[in-house]
């Protein structure tokens, strides 16, 4: 990497309010330090500055932080969460000397189709597909990427598919990659258990379920996925509005319905969906994650380790961590995103 492009010695938890507010970027930061916890900001702070871009499909809203030329971080998040899962990631990145983007994935916040006339589909590829996309409407040659849920799946597609683009990755839960055919294969009971919103929502009662209590549904998943992990009702509230989008609920029963193979897939995107249920190596430096009380079904990571082929290092983090591990322990995913940088 150039020279400009080192990185400062990593920030403590007082840090990340002074980090805000010198880069005026959230809401709710001031030249005084806020009370944190282990690292978590108020539920105050907000992105407020959300920009959009057409990229695609989709007019994607996104947050772009840190000066523009730094090296590109972009971080996606999972279902269903949406940016503010690194509202306080953000800000280290930033005054680490990176750009650090965060868009909202289609049926988030305020990305929305261009058309109306476009298939409301949420399998694998369609979200692989957006991602290139809105780097080339960027114009990002080379980027890190980041993520958790969907969010890990995006990033491990694209620094598989497209490793000089994508040229270092932070994943947690590993390697999501997937395919319709690999997933007819049943699992063990308990296994299956953990899937039960999956199920649910390949019924016509769940799909209206899910429309209908969107918000109790996403934060019953949110309990159960970190059991731990003690947010307020503001924490929720300031992501839960990004799923009041009006293509929300139909992404998310796609995107489930797929997995099962009861939701069709479209042509435009056969060739990527072929060329990932062949699994692709990850050949990037990559560092894995998990957390030490993640509710949600996650593999373990020696059944992932060979497919990184580069540096690779895997951090088992304790503490009660839960699924949404960037937003319940923001310095130790950030740190992991800083280390990664310095193996390209």
């Amino acid at each position: 990497m150039n020279t400009n492009l080192k990185r400062r010695s990593f920030l403590n938890a007082a840090s990340l309010g002074i980090a805000a507010a010198q880069l005026g970027l959230i809401a709710g930061a001031s030249a005084a330090v806020p009370t944190v916890s282990g690292g978590i900001s108020p539920a105050s702070n907000t992105f407020t500055d959300i920009k959009q871009i057409r990229a695609g499909l989709l007019d994607v809203g996104y947050v772009d932080m840190g000066p523009r030329t730094g090296y590109p971080v972009v971080l996606f998040h999972g279902w269903p969460y949406d940016i503010h899962a690194f509202i306080d990631v953000a800000p280290i990145l930033a005054a680490a000397g990176y750009r650090v983007i965060i868009p909202h994935l289609r049926g988030y916040g305020t990305t929305h189709f261009l058309s109306k006339d476009t298939p409301r589909n949420g399998q694998q590829a369609s979200f692989t597909a957006d991602a290139i996309a809105f780097l080339d409407a960027l114009k990002i040659d080379k980027a890190i990427v980041a993520g958790f849920d969907w969010g890990a799946r995006i990033a491990a597609t694209l620094a598989a598919l497209w490793p000089q683009r994508c040229t270092a990755l932070v994943s947690v839960s590993g390697y999501l990659i997937g395919s319709q055919e690999g997933n007819r294969k049943p699992l063990p009971p308990k296994a299956e258990l953990q899937w039960w919103y999956q199920y649910y929502f390949a019924t016509p009662r769940g799909e209206q379920g899910y429309r209908e209590n969107t918000r109790a549904f996403a934060r019953l998943i949110w309990e159960l996925a970190s059991p731990d992990w003690k947010f307020d009702d503001a924490t929720f509230a300031r992501s839960a509005r990004s799923l009041d989008n009006p293509d929300h609920v139909a992404i998310s029963i796609s995107n489930y319905r797929w997995r099962l193979g009861l939701a069709p897939s479209e042509a435009r995107y056969e060739d990527l969906e072929q060329r990932l249920a062949r699994f692709p190596d990850v050949a990037v430096p990559a560092i894995t994650m998990e957390g030490d009380a993640n509710g949600a079904p996650h593999p373990a990571p020696k059944l992932y380790a060979k497919k990184f082929l580069g540096k690779y290092e895997h951090r088992h983090l304790t503490g009660g961590i839960g699924h949404n591990l960037p937003q319940e322990a923001p310095q130790a995913f950030a740190q992991a995103i800083l280390d990664v940088g310095k193996w390209i």
